[in-house]
This record gives structure tokens, sequence and C-alpha cells, in this order.
């Protein structure tokens, strides 16, 4: 496949909490998520236009890392207690079946497993965001699962494979959250023990192939990181945008503190 469309980044974005920007309020004042949300209304405008979205939810786990095929997903609303209103949102992004079967291919012919979806529509960490991103929701999107094993090495490993992609205009965006731990929202003790897991996890991306790699594989020796990830599956996706983001450093592009708990997004040119 031949695209002359101009090679994109990777990304790994936060996507706040559940419908957050489509409402006044969430687990705090009004303005919580006024700073994430600007951050993603202005992505766009930091890119050349990508021909597709490759999109790696922390909301969607599977034995083999698979892809969705469908032509014409549907909303997920997997989130629960917010107003009426946020479940009827509307995000009618094409998919891309043809992406999907070569993203599938990469990963098969890296050795890793793969399989694929004709059913899956976007999760809340797709739709979310990407509505703030990209609101005329005309570039086809595909999503890809998570492993359940949540491996870190094994999601860098599945990023090295996709990079290719990013050549022929595909923007590969790791969909999470920096820092997720829901108990520690807050709560005055969070913000010191935050802030230095996100400065050890920025150093981190920071670096130059292959010590990137080897220590966001080893991200549980960071300071405080089973307080900041009880469990890692909002980290994770991270991993997937950091492994095909080349040899060149990434850098943080963005960070706030919502309710008192240090969030990061970095992007990789390499």
């Amino acid at each position: 496949m031949s695209h002359s469309t101009p090679r994109q980044p990777s990304i790994f974005l936060p996507h706040g909490g559940g419908p957050c920007f489509f409402m006044d309020w969430t687990w705090g004042p009004a303005d919580t998520w006024h700073a994430t949300e600007r951050f993603l209304a202005g992505l766009a405008a930091t890119l050349a236009p990508p021909r597709a979205l490759l999109v790696i939810s922390s909301h969607w786990e599977e034995a083999a890392f698979t892809m969705s095929t469908a032509a014409h997903p549907e909303l997920i609303f997997d989130y629960s207690g917010f107003p009426t209103h946020t479940y009827k949102l509307t995000w009618p992004a094409p998919g891309d079946p043809e992406l999907a079967s070569q993203v599938r291919a990469l990963l098969k012919d890296a050795g890793l497993p793969a399989a694929e979806s004709s059913t899956r529509g976007y999760d809340h960490g797709v739709f979310v965001p990407l509505k703030v991103a990209f609101p005329q929701a005309q570039i086809p999107v595909v999503t890809l699962s998570l492993a359940s094993s949540l491996d870190p090495a094994l999601h860098i490993a599945a990023g090295r494979a996709l990079a290719p992609l990013r050549d022929e205009g595909v923007l590969i965006v790791g969909s999470g959250m920096s820092f997720h731990n829901l108990r520690a929202y807050m709560h005055p003790e969070t913000r010191d023990r935050a802030r230095a897991f996100d400065h050890w996890l920025t150093e981190a991306v920071e670096q130059p192939e292959p010590i990137r790699s080897t220590q966001l594989a080893n991200w549980r020796t960071a300071p405080n990181a089973a307080f900041a990830h009880p469990r890692e599956e909002h980290l994770i996706p991270l991993m997937v945008a950091a492994g095909a983001g080349g040899d060149v450093p990434g850098k943080r592009i963005f960070s706030d503190e919502p309710m008192g708990a240090a969030i990061s997004a970095y992007r990789f040119d390499g």
C-alpha cells in the first residue's frame, strides 16, 4: 500500500474521566478538565492532516492484540452514573477495514498475537477525546486492543511493529492516563506523589532509544508507581506509542494537575 500523505508522529494523550468534556462537572469543579480539553482541541493544528487514526485504548483488553474491522463502528457508552445527555453523544467517524487488516499483518509478521473483531465500536477512551480533537469525525479510525497480559515490553514491541504505518499517514494514538488512581484524587497527599511519578515518566520518555524502552518496560521501579497505577491498563497505551516513536527522544506536549494529580501527554517524532 502506498500513500503520499506526510509522515505522522505517535502520541499518548489523556482521555479524562468518563464523558468529562461534555458536561459541566465531573468529580470536582466545573473547570477540572478545561485545560485537557483545550489541549485536545488544539491537537489537529499541530499535525499534517492524517489519512487515518490507529487508536489504542486503555478500555479494551483481549487475550491477543485485536483490531476492529467494523466499517461503521458504534459508540460504546462504557461509563456509568453520568447525566442522560452523555449517553446520547455522537461521533460517526468511519472505520477502515483495509487498515485493520494491515495492522494485523504487521503484528503477525513481528511474531505477535493478533486477532480481529468485526463488531467492536468506539469505547469512551476513543470517542470522548477524539470528539474534541477531531469533531468533524471524517478521518477513518481503527481501534486496537491492549493484550490482556499488560506486559509493557510486549506493547513496546507492538508499537515497533506498527511504526511503518506512520510513513503512510497514519497517526498512532495511545489513549489512557499517565496517572490513574481513582481513590487518590482530591487528597492533599496525592500531589507530591503524582508529581514524582510524572517527573520520572517524563524523563523516561525523553530518553533516546534503547534507554527509553528499557526504562518504560521497567516502569514499576519508578517512584510511587503502584500508587499512580494500582492497575496499569491506563499507562500501557503509552508503551505502544513509545514503541512506534522511533529513536529520537519523545517530548511532553501537555501537563496539568486535575483533581490534584499530575498528568501528561507525550509526542514521538522519531
